[in-house]
C-alpha cells in the first residue's frame, strides 16, 4: 500500500523542493482523492470524513497562499491537477 508518488517538478519552486507550496497542494490532492475513494466504500467512517475535511481546509489554506504569492504557479497547478479555482480569485 505503500505507493510512491511522482511530484510533477514543474510544481515546484527550484530552491524549495517538496516543501513548497504546489508541491504541498499535489500531496494533498492525492490524499484527498485516496480518503473520497476510502468514503466511497465506508460511508459512516466518521473518522476519515473528518480527516478529508481538515486536509480540504489546509489545501484551500495553501491554495490561498499560492494564489496571493505566485498566481502563475497557482494557475498552474489547478489546471494539471483538474480541480476547482477559489472563488472570486
Amino acid at each position: 500500500m505503500n505507493k510512491k508518488i511522482s511530484i510533477d517538478l514543474s510544481l515546484m519552486d527550484e530552491n524549495k523542493g517538496t516543501g513548497s507550496a504546489g508541491s504541498q497542494v499535489y500531496y494533498l490532492t492525492h490524499q484527498v482523492s485516496k480518503l473520497t475513494s476510502h468514503l466511497e466504500l465506508h460511508p459512516k467512517d466518521y473518522s476519515s470524513q473528518r480527516g478529508l475535511w481538515k486536509l480540504l481546509g489546509k489545501r484551500k489554506r495553501l491554495s490561498i497562499y499560492l494564489s496571493d504569492k505566485n498566481p502563475t504557479l497557482y494557475n498552474k497547478v489547478i489546471k494539471n491537477l483538474s480541480i476547482r479555482g477559489l472563488k472570486g480569485r
